[in-house]
């Protein structure tokens, strides 16, 4: 296996040193804080069981994400499942392997009381018997017979839910018993058209998505003038609205924009965090059954489930928000938004080499980066010889494309 991590530490100063940008500061004083949760509490745990649609699995609000989980961590896994934490979400890339190796490692004798689910990329000319080779490989690593949810991974082409060959494949592994239902990932620029394609064929059981209050515009509507310039993923709340509408059972990923905990730590005060400020604001939409974010420590977890159970946003939820999104709103790309598809006249994938510029910069994370932009279907090699010009407008959101995509490269090439 080759879990360990990169050891090649590129600090997200560097980088954004090399990068030649940094994000606005916003300053002023903190904001007043009546929370009734502490950041990190040995008390924290999940209160709060949703219906995963028409699945009928009850999953907890707040999801363990294992895209960041290495061999030997174990205790983590063990430590949500301690605190009632009982959706583990994986994928047979995550971690290159090792991620379904830990999940099956820490939950081997409470399968029954979980539901476990992992991914793999189903592409349109794929056949089934390629589908069921990865899904019984996934199965030997998670040491289990079956996953409650079985997703086509990162799709943005709505060709790869009409490929008769997948289709075939979950009748035949559902008969089999080694899948309960299916559903799709996505967090990309076709995001919306995917949703309704899949809403609209009734293609899949559940849809995970890149769901979070920088992608919503009922956000913004009590924004000052400040922020007219951020535009946001408008049809997105109206497609989920749509596929809960259908039975779909729907998990929000990426609702952190960005998790640059660290830029929030001077502004939360008396225990309140923008993390879970973060979580109740996803929570609160009704057509949201749960969500799933990474958990890499155990502090960090308690943190995170000190959301669970909150369903509405408050004063103090709203003023975090708002600050992170102008702290970081001009630096985070929204890979749904779509603004920029097209503007590289060399077919540069701009978004998807944003978002590893993300896990790279924001996560901290240079190696689950690297294993990220290897697996896109484009580079940003061609940033290395422009001048930038193709692009420079192309985001509505203010991201400066051209100096971020060629230092992308650079790093994680």
């Amino acid at each position: 296996m080759s879990g360990d991590r990169d050891s090649l530490g590129i600090s997200r100063r560097t980088f954004v040193k090399a990068t030649g940008s940094s994000a606005a500061v916003l300053t002023g004083t903190r904001a007043a804080a009546e929370p009734d949760t502490a950041r990190s509490s040995a008390n924290s745990r999940i209160r709060r069981y949703g219906t995963l649609g028409r699945t009928g699995i009850s999953i907890s609000d707040i999801g363990f994400g294992s895209s960041r989980l290495y061999v030997g961590q174990e205790d983590l896994v063990r430590h949500a499942l301690d605190r009632g934490v009982n959706y583990f979400d994986t994928a047979d890339s995550y971690t290159r392997g090792d991620s379904e190796v830990v999940i099956g490692n820490a939950l081997k004798g409470d399968r029954d009381r979980v539901a476990v689910v992992t991914k793999t990329k189903v592409w349109a000319d794929d056949d089934r018997h390629s589908i069921m080779r990865t899904l019984e490989e996934s199965l030997r690593k998670l040491q289990t017979d079956y996953v409650d949810v079985f997703f086509n991974h990162a799709v943005n082409d709505a060709e790869r839910l009409d490929n008769p060959e997948w289709h075939e494949f979950a009748e035949l592994a559902k008969r089999q018993g080694k899948i309960r239902f299916t559903g799709f990932s996505g967090h990309a620029g076709r995001l919306v058209n995917v949703i309704d394609h899949a809403v609209e064929g009734d293609l899949v059981d559940v849809l995970l998505v890149s769901y979070n209050f920088g992608q919503d515009p009922a956000f913004y509507e009590s924004l000052t003038r400040g922020f007219d310039r951020i535009a946001t993923q408008t049809g997105l709340p109206a497609a989920l609205t749509r596929a809960k509408a259908r039975g779909m059972g729907v998990v929000a990923m990426k609702t952190l924009m960005g998790a640059r905990l660290n830029d929030m730590r001077p502004f939360e005060t008396d225990g309140a965090t923008f993390s879970q400020a973060a979580f109740r604001w996803t929570l609160s939409n009704p057509d949201v059954d749960g969500l799933i974010v990474s958990m890499t420590g155990i502090d960090q977890i308690d943190e995170y489930l000190g959301a669970s159970g909150g369903r509405t946003v408050s004063g103090t939820d709203l003023g975090l928000l708002k600050r992170y999104a102008a702290l970081n709103g001009t630096s985070y790309c929204r890979q749904a938004c779509n603004d920029c598809e097209g503007a590289c006249p060399y077919g540069v994938p701009i978004a998807d080499v944003l978002r590893t510029r993300m896990y790279a910069v924001d996560y901290e994370d240079v190696a689950f980066a690297r294993d990220e932009y290897a697996a896109l279907e484009g580079s940003a090699e061609a940033c290395l010889g422009c001048s930038g010009e193709p692009c420079r407008s192309a985001c509505s959101h203010g991201l400066d494309i051209a100096a971020w995509c060629a230092p992308t490269h650079r790093m994680l090439a």
